[in-house]
Protein backbone atom coordinates (compact mmCIF):
# COMPACT_ATOMS: atom_id res chain seq x y z
CA UNK A 1 0.00 0.00 0.00
CA UNK A 2 2.66 2.50 1.02
CA UNK A 3 6.01 2.42 -0.70
CA UNK A 4 9.07 4.60 -0.66
CA UNK A 5 9.22 5.32 -4.36
CA UNK A 6 7.99 3.66 -7.51
CA UNK A 7 9.00 6.10 -10.25
CA UNK A 8 12.31 5.93 -12.04
CA UNK A 9 13.04 9.67 -12.16
CA UNK A 10 15.71 9.23 -14.83
CA UNK A 11 13.12 7.83 -17.24
CA UNK A 12 9.78 9.49 -16.42
CA UNK A 13 7.69 6.95 -18.33
CA UNK A 14 9.36 3.95 -16.78
CA UNK A 15 7.52 2.75 -13.65
CA UNK A 16 9.02 0.22 -11.29
CA UNK A 17 6.88 -2.12 -9.22
CA UNK A 18 8.47 -2.85 -5.87
CA UNK A 19 5.54 -4.32 -3.96
CA UNK A 20 4.99 -7.47 -5.99
CA UNK A 21 1.21 -7.15 -5.65
CA UNK A 22 -0.21 -3.64 -5.53
CA UNK A 23 0.65 -0.29 -7.07
CA UNK A 24 3.51 1.69 -5.56
CA UNK A 25 3.63 5.29 -4.46
CA UNK A 26 6.53 7.71 -4.11
CA UNK A 27 5.78 8.62 -0.51
CA UNK A 28 8.96 10.67 -0.24
CA UNK A 29 7.18 13.32 -2.30
CA UNK A 30 5.19 15.66 -0.03
CA UNK A 31 1.95 15.51 -1.99
CA UNK A 32 2.02 11.74 -2.29
CA UNK A 33 2.87 11.34 1.38
CA UNK A 34 -0.06 13.57 2.30
CA UNK A 35 -2.48 11.56 0.16
CA UNK A 36 -1.26 8.34 1.76
CA UNK A 37 -1.28 9.70 5.29
CA UNK A 38 -4.47 11.74 5.44
CA UNK A 39 -7.07 8.94 5.25
CA UNK A 40 -5.40 6.74 7.86
CA UNK A 41 -6.35 8.68 11.03
CA UNK A 42 -9.89 9.04 9.69
CA UNK A 43 -10.15 5.29 9.20
CA UNK A 44 -8.67 4.65 12.64
CA UNK A 45 -11.16 6.97 14.34
CA UNK A 46 -14.21 5.90 12.34
CA UNK A 47 -13.61 2.22 12.90
CA UNK A 48 -13.35 2.92 16.63
CA UNK A 49 -11.77 -0.46 17.17
CA UNK A 50 -12.20 -1.46 20.78
CA UNK A 51 -8.64 -2.76 21.11
CA UNK A 52 -7.13 0.19 19.23
CA UNK A 53 -5.77 -2.10 16.55
CA UNK A 54 -5.03 -0.73 13.11
CA UNK A 55 -3.17 -3.00 10.74
CA UNK A 56 -1.03 -0.76 8.56
CA UNK A 57 0.30 -3.86 6.98
CA UNK A 58 2.60 -4.77 4.14
CA UNK A 59 4.10 -2.85 1.34
CA UNK A 60 5.00 -0.07 3.73
CA UNK A 61 8.65 -0.41 2.89
CA UNK A 62 10.98 2.57 3.21
CA UNK A 63 12.81 2.59 -0.12
CA UNK A 64 14.03 5.23 -2.50
CA UNK A 65 13.43 5.34 -6.25
CA UNK A 66 16.01 2.62 -6.84
CA UNK A 67 14.59 0.31 -4.21
CA UNK A 68 17.38 1.02 -1.70
CA UNK A 69 16.44 1.15 2.01
CA UNK A 70 16.00 4.52 3.70
CA UNK A 71 17.16 4.71 7.29
CA UNK A 72 14.59 7.30 8.42
CA UNK A 73 11.73 7.45 5.88
CA UNK A 74 9.61 10.55 6.52
CA UNK A 75 6.19 8.94 6.10
CA UNK A 76 6.96 5.98 8.37
CA UNK A 77 8.29 8.38 11.00
CA UNK A 78 5.31 10.68 10.68
CA UNK A 79 2.89 7.79 11.21
CA UNK A 80 4.86 6.69 14.29
CA UNK A 81 4.75 10.23 15.72
CA UNK A 82 1.13 11.00 14.78
CA UNK A 83 -1.10 11.87 17.80
CA UNK A 84 -3.74 9.32 16.73
CA UNK A 85 -1.76 6.65 14.89
CA UNK A 86 0.93 6.39 17.57
CA UNK A 87 -1.79 5.14 19.94
CA UNK A 88 -2.82 2.20 17.78
CA UNK A 89 -0.89 -0.95 16.95
CA UNK A 90 1.17 -0.41 13.80
CA UNK A 91 2.37 -3.60 12.14
CA UNK A 92 4.71 -3.87 9.17
CA UNK A 93 5.29 -6.81 6.89
CA UNK A 94 8.93 -5.86 6.47
CA UNK A 95 9.83 -7.53 3.19
CA UNK A 96 9.07 -7.28 -0.48
CA UNK A 97 10.77 -7.53 -3.84
CA UNK A 98 14.48 -7.15 -3.20
CA UNK A 99 14.14 -6.03 0.43
CA UNK A 100 14.06 -7.93 3.74
CA UNK A 101 13.97 -5.86 6.94
CA UNK A 102 12.90 -8.28 9.68
CA UNK A 103 14.39 -6.83 12.85
CA UNK A 104 15.61 -3.68 11.10
CA UNK A 105 12.42 -1.97 9.93
CA UNK A 106 12.53 1.74 10.93
CA UNK A 107 10.26 1.63 13.96
CA UNK A 108 10.77 4.46 16.48
CA UNK A 109 9.88 1.86 19.13
CA UNK A 110 6.30 1.89 17.84
CA UNK A 111 6.10 -0.29 14.75
CA UNK A 112 5.77 -4.04 15.27
CA UNK A 113 6.83 -6.52 12.60
CA UNK A 114 5.74 -9.78 11.12
CA UNK A 115 8.63 -11.98 12.23
CA UNK A 116 9.43 -13.98 9.11
CA UNK A 117 12.45 -15.55 10.79
CA UNK A 118 10.15 -16.96 13.47
CA UNK A 119 7.99 -18.59 10.79
CA UNK A 120 10.93 -20.18 8.98
CA UNK A 121 12.87 -21.39 12.03
CA UNK A 122 9.81 -22.84 13.78
CA UNK A 123 8.63 -24.59 10.61
CA UNK A 124 12.00 -26.17 10.01
CA UNK A 125 12.61 -27.32 13.60
CA UNK A 126 9.22 -28.93 14.10
CA UNK A 127 9.35 -30.82 10.82
CA UNK A 128 12.68 -32.26 11.93
CA UNK A 129 15.39 -30.34 10.06
CA UNK A 130 18.87 -30.65 11.56
CA UNK A 131 20.78 -27.85 13.23
CA UNK A 132 17.77 -25.71 14.14
CA UNK A 133 17.57 -26.14 17.92
CA UNK A 134 19.39 -22.92 18.78
CA UNK A 135 17.36 -20.90 16.30
CA UNK A 136 14.13 -22.45 17.58
CA UNK A 137 15.08 -21.52 21.16
CA UNK A 138 15.77 -17.95 20.11
CA UNK A 139 12.40 -17.61 18.38
CA UNK A 140 10.21 -19.12 21.11
CA UNK A 141 11.94 -16.99 23.78
CA UNK A 142 11.08 -13.70 22.09
CA UNK A 143 13.60 -13.16 19.27
CA UNK A 144 15.73 -10.87 21.42
CA UNK A 145 18.39 -10.96 18.72
CA UNK A 146 16.00 -8.95 16.53
CA UNK A 147 13.93 -6.85 18.91
CA UNK A 148 15.81 -6.31 22.17
CA UNK A 149 17.07 -2.88 21.11
CA UNK A 150 16.25 0.63 22.32
CA UNK A 151 12.77 0.54 23.88
CA UNK A 152 11.33 -2.30 21.82
CA UNK A 153 9.41 -5.01 23.64
CA UNK A 154 8.69 -8.71 23.04
CA UNK A 155 5.23 -7.89 21.67
CA UNK A 156 6.83 -6.06 18.74
CA UNK A 157 7.56 -9.53 17.35
CA UNK A 158 4.43 -10.75 15.57
CA UNK A 159 4.99 -14.50 15.72
CA UNK A 160 3.30 -16.64 13.09
CA UNK A 161 3.58 -19.97 11.32
CA UNK A 162 1.14 -19.21 8.50
CA UNK A 163 -0.24 -15.98 7.02
CA UNK A 164 -2.74 -14.70 4.46
CA UNK A 165 -0.56 -16.00 1.67
CA UNK A 166 1.34 -19.27 1.55
CA UNK A 167 0.24 -22.69 2.77
CA UNK A 168 -2.52 -23.03 5.33
CA UNK A 169 -1.54 -24.94 8.46
CA UNK A 170 -3.23 -28.07 7.11
CA UNK A 171 -1.37 -27.80 3.81
CA UNK A 172 1.92 -27.13 5.59
CA UNK A 173 1.76 -30.70 6.95
CA UNK A 174 0.14 -32.21 3.83
CA UNK A 175 2.25 -31.06 0.86
CA UNK A 176 5.96 -31.06 0.14
CA UNK A 177 5.56 -28.75 -2.85
CA UNK A 178 3.06 -26.13 -3.99
CA UNK A 179 0.19 -27.03 -6.32
CA UNK A 180 -0.83 -23.74 -7.93
CA UNK A 181 -2.10 -25.03 -11.27
CA UNK A 182 -5.52 -23.43 -10.69
CA UNK A 183 -3.88 -19.98 -10.81
CA UNK A 184 -3.25 -20.24 -14.55
CA UNK A 185 0.48 -19.50 -14.40
CA UNK A 186 1.85 -22.98 -14.92
CA UNK A 187 2.57 -23.43 -11.20
CA UNK A 188 5.25 -20.74 -11.48
CA UNK A 189 3.66 -18.31 -9.02
CA UNK A 190 3.93 -18.55 -5.23
CA UNK A 191 6.93 -19.32 -3.08
CA UNK A 192 8.97 -22.50 -3.47
CA UNK A 193 10.48 -22.11 0.01
CA UNK A 194 7.67 -23.49 2.15
CA UNK A 195 9.61 -25.62 4.67
CA UNK A 196 6.73 -28.07 4.67
CA UNK A 197 6.45 -31.83 5.17
CA UNK A 198 3.57 -33.98 3.95
CA UNK A 199 4.03 -36.66 6.67
CA UNK A 200 4.42 -39.41 4.09
CA UNK A 201 1.76 -38.80 1.43
CA UNK A 202 1.38 -35.84 -0.91
CA UNK A 203 -2.03 -34.22 -0.56
CA UNK A 204 -5.34 -35.62 0.61
CA UNK A 205 -5.37 -39.15 1.98
CA UNK A 206 -7.54 -41.55 3.97
CA UNK A 207 -4.52 -43.19 5.62
CA UNK A 208 -5.25 -43.00 9.35
CA UNK A 209 -1.61 -43.07 10.39
CA UNK A 210 -0.70 -40.20 8.09
CA UNK A 211 -3.70 -38.18 9.25
CA UNK A 212 -2.81 -38.76 12.90
CA UNK A 213 0.70 -37.49 12.25
CA UNK A 214 -0.57 -34.45 10.39
CA UNK A 215 -2.95 -33.43 13.16
CA UNK A 216 -0.21 -33.96 15.73
CA UNK A 217 2.11 -31.72 13.76
CA UNK A 218 -0.58 -29.04 13.49
CA UNK A 219 -0.96 -29.16 17.26
CA UNK A 220 2.83 -28.93 17.61
CA UNK A 221 2.92 -25.77 15.51
CA UNK A 222 0.05 -24.22 17.44
CA UNK A 223 1.72 -25.13 20.73
CA UNK A 224 4.99 -23.49 19.67
CA UNK A 225 3.11 -20.38 18.57
CA UNK A 226 1.03 -19.99 21.72
CA UNK A 227 3.89 -20.90 24.09
CA UNK A 228 6.29 -18.37 22.55
CA UNK A 229 7.15 -14.98 23.97
CA UNK A 230 5.80 -12.30 21.61
CA UNK A 231 2.48 -11.61 19.91
CA UNK A 232 0.93 -14.73 18.31
CA UNK A 233 -0.93 -14.46 15.01
CA UNK A 234 -3.22 -17.26 13.79
CA UNK A 235 -4.91 -17.31 10.40
CA UNK A 236 -8.67 -17.89 10.51
CA UNK A 237 -9.36 -21.45 9.45
CA UNK A 238 -6.13 -22.99 10.70
CA UNK A 239 -7.93 -23.90 13.93
CA UNK A 240 -10.19 -26.21 11.91
CA UNK A 241 -7.57 -27.42 9.41
CA UNK A 242 -8.89 -25.76 6.25
CA UNK A 243 -7.10 -26.70 3.05
CA UNK A 244 -6.40 -24.82 -0.15
CA UNK A 245 -5.42 -28.10 -1.76
CA UNK A 246 -1.72 -27.28 -1.82
CA UNK A 247 -2.19 -23.86 -3.43
CA UNK A 248 0.09 -21.37 -1.67
CA UNK A 249 -1.01 -18.31 -3.67
CA UNK A 250 -4.78 -18.66 -3.48
CA UNK A 251 -5.79 -15.14 -2.42
CA UNK A 252 -7.20 -14.18 -5.82
CA UNK A 253 -9.79 -16.97 -5.90
CA UNK A 254 -13.43 -16.59 -4.87
CA UNK A 255 -14.16 -20.29 -5.12
CA UNK A 256 -14.21 -23.40 -2.99
CA UNK A 257 -10.42 -23.10 -3.01
CA UNK A 258 -10.51 -20.00 -0.78
CA UNK A 259 -13.80 -20.29 1.10
CA UNK A 260 -14.06 -21.07 4.79
CA UNK A 261 -15.22 -24.63 5.45
CA UNK A 262 -16.42 -25.32 8.99
CA UNK A 263 -16.11 -28.90 10.26
CA UNK A 264 -19.19 -31.05 10.59
CA UNK A 265 -20.14 -32.40 14.00
CA UNK A 266 -19.01 -35.85 12.90
CA UNK A 267 -15.54 -34.70 11.83
CA UNK A 268 -13.75 -35.70 15.03
CA UNK A 269 -10.25 -34.71 13.94
CA UNK A 270 -11.18 -31.17 12.90
CA UNK A 271 -13.46 -30.70 15.89
CA UNK A 272 -10.66 -31.96 18.12
CA UNK A 273 -8.20 -29.47 16.64
CA UNK A 274 -10.70 -26.66 17.24
CA UNK A 275 -11.07 -27.69 20.87
CA UNK A 276 -7.30 -27.98 21.32
CA UNK A 277 -6.69 -24.54 19.82
CA UNK A 278 -9.42 -22.93 21.93
CA UNK A 279 -8.01 -24.38 25.15
CA UNK A 280 -4.48 -23.38 24.17
CA UNK A 281 -5.56 -19.79 23.56
CA UNK A 282 -7.46 -19.73 26.84
CA UNK A 283 -4.35 -20.90 28.70
CA UNK A 284 -2.17 -18.38 26.89
CA UNK A 285 -4.41 -15.51 27.92
CA UNK A 286 -4.37 -16.63 31.56
CA UNK A 287 -0.61 -17.14 31.85
CA UNK A 288 1.40 -14.10 33.04
CA UNK A 289 4.65 -15.89 32.24
CA UNK A 290 3.82 -15.74 28.52
CA UNK A 291 2.22 -12.29 28.39
CA UNK A 292 5.35 -10.30 29.10
CA UNK A 293 6.15 -6.60 28.87
CA UNK A 294 9.90 -7.23 28.98
CA UNK A 295 12.35 -9.72 27.54
CA UNK A 296 13.34 -12.79 29.49
CA UNK A 297 16.20 -12.50 31.95
CA UNK A 298 18.46 -15.30 33.26
CA UNK A 299 16.17 -15.92 36.25
CA UNK A 300 13.03 -16.10 34.12
CA UNK A 301 13.97 -19.19 32.10
CA UNK A 302 16.01 -22.38 32.46
CA UNK A 303 17.06 -24.26 29.35
CA UNK A 304 17.35 -27.98 30.10
CA UNK A 305 20.00 -28.42 27.50
CA UNK A 306 23.71 -29.23 27.28
CA UNK A 307 23.81 -30.31 23.67
CA UNK A 308 23.37 -27.02 21.82
CA UNK A 309 26.03 -27.60 19.20
CA UNK A 310 24.94 -31.06 18.09
CA UNK A 311 23.12 -30.53 14.74
CA UNK A 312 21.48 -33.94 15.07
CA UNK A 313 19.77 -33.02 18.35
CA UNK A 314 16.10 -32.23 17.77
CA UNK A 315 14.85 -32.15 21.36
CA UNK A 316 14.46 -28.97 23.39
CA UNK A 317 12.97 -28.36 26.84
CA UNK A 318 12.77 -25.30 29.06
CA UNK A 319 11.06 -23.99 32.19
CA UNK A 320 9.52 -20.55 32.56
CA UNK A 321 9.78 -19.43 36.19
CA UNK A 322 7.27 -17.37 38.13
CA UNK A 323 9.93 -14.84 39.17
CA UNK A 324 7.35 -12.13 39.92
CA UNK A 325 5.47 -14.39 42.35
CA UNK A 326 2.15 -14.13 40.58
CA UNK A 327 1.03 -17.42 42.11
CA UNK A 328 0.62 -18.97 38.69
CA UNK A 329 3.48 -21.41 39.13
CA UNK A 330 6.14 -22.52 36.65
CA UNK A 331 5.60 -23.88 33.15
CA UNK A 332 7.68 -26.69 31.63
CA UNK A 333 7.68 -27.02 27.83
CA UNK A 334 9.34 -29.69 25.69
CA UNK A 335 9.43 -30.39 21.95
CA UNK A 336 10.64 -33.63 20.40
CA UNK A 337 11.21 -33.39 16.65
CA UNK A 338 12.97 -36.77 16.52
CA UNK A 339 11.31 -39.81 14.90
CA UNK A 340 11.79 -41.68 18.19
CA UNK A 341 10.69 -41.26 21.80
CA UNK A 342 12.88 -39.24 24.15
CA UNK A 343 12.76 -40.11 27.86
CA UNK A 344 13.44 -36.94 29.79
CA UNK A 345 14.07 -36.49 33.52
CA UNK A 346 11.85 -33.66 34.66
CA UNK A 347 13.31 -30.87 36.78
CA UNK A 348 12.23 -30.75 40.38
CA UNK A 349 8.99 -28.81 40.83
CA UNK A 350 9.12 -25.69 43.03
CA UNK A 351 8.75 -26.30 46.74
CA UNK A 352 5.19 -27.08 47.74
CA UNK A 353 4.17 -27.81 44.15
CA UNK A 354 3.96 -30.76 41.76
CA UNK A 355 4.06 -31.07 38.00
CA UNK A 356 0.71 -31.57 36.27
CA UNK A 357 0.29 -32.38 32.61
CA UNK A 358 -1.53 -29.62 30.78
CA UNK A 359 -1.09 -31.04 27.31
CA UNK A 360 0.59 -33.73 25.25
CA UNK A 361 0.09 -33.51 21.50
CA UNK A 362 0.63 -37.25 21.14
CA UNK A 363 -2.55 -38.04 23.06
CA UNK A 364 -5.97 -38.26 21.38
CA UNK A 365 -8.74 -35.73 21.93
CA UNK A 366 -9.73 -34.79 24.61
CA UNK A 367 -6.73 -36.15 26.54
CA UNK A 368 -4.36 -34.02 24.48
CA UNK A 369 -5.33 -30.96 26.55
CA UNK A 370 -6.59 -31.05 30.16
CA UNK A 371 -7.66 -27.61 31.44
CA UNK A 372 -5.99 -26.99 34.78
CA UNK A 373 -3.65 -29.93 34.28
CA UNK A 374 -3.83 -33.55 35.37
CA UNK A 375 -1.73 -34.79 38.30
CA UNK A 376 0.34 -37.93 38.47
CA UNK A 377 3.28 -37.06 36.18
CA UNK A 378 6.23 -39.42 36.65
CA UNK A 379 9.75 -38.14 37.29
CA UNK A 380 10.75 -39.44 33.84
CA UNK A 381 8.44 -38.52 30.98
CA UNK A 382 8.50 -40.27 27.62
CA UNK A 383 8.01 -37.56 25.01
CA UNK A 384 6.71 -39.33 21.91
CA UNK A 385 8.17 -38.83 18.41
CA UNK A 386 7.15 -35.53 16.80
CA UNK A 387 5.26 -34.28 19.82
CA UNK A 388 5.21 -31.56 22.46
CA UNK A 389 4.26 -31.44 26.12
CA UNK A 390 3.41 -28.62 28.51
CA UNK A 391 3.42 -29.12 32.29
CA UNK A 392 2.34 -26.64 34.96
CA UNK A 393 3.38 -26.62 38.61
CA UNK A 394 0.37 -26.80 40.92
CA UNK A 395 0.20 -26.47 44.68
CA UNK A 396 0.16 -29.73 46.65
Amino acid sequence: MLQGSAVDTLTPCNFTVQTGCFSSHDSIQTAVASSCRSPIPIVACNLALSDKYLPVFPFCLPADGKGHPIAAPPLIREIAKHPVLSKVHLIAEPWDLGMYQVGSFPNWDVWAEWNGKYRDDVRRFIKGDAGLKGAFATRVSGSADLYHTHNRRPYHSINFVTAHDGFSLHDLVSYNVKHNEANGEGNNDGSNDNFSWNCGVEGHTSDGGVLDMRYKQMKNYLTALLMSIGTPMIVMGDEVAISHHGNNNWYGHDTELSHMHWPSQGDERRQGLLRFTSELIRFRKSCPLLNREHFLGPKDITWHEDNWHNPDSRFLAWTLHDTHNTGFGCVYIAFNAHPFEVKVSLPKAPQGRKWCRLMDTNLPTPRDFTPGGIAGVDAVYGVAPYSAIVLVSKQL
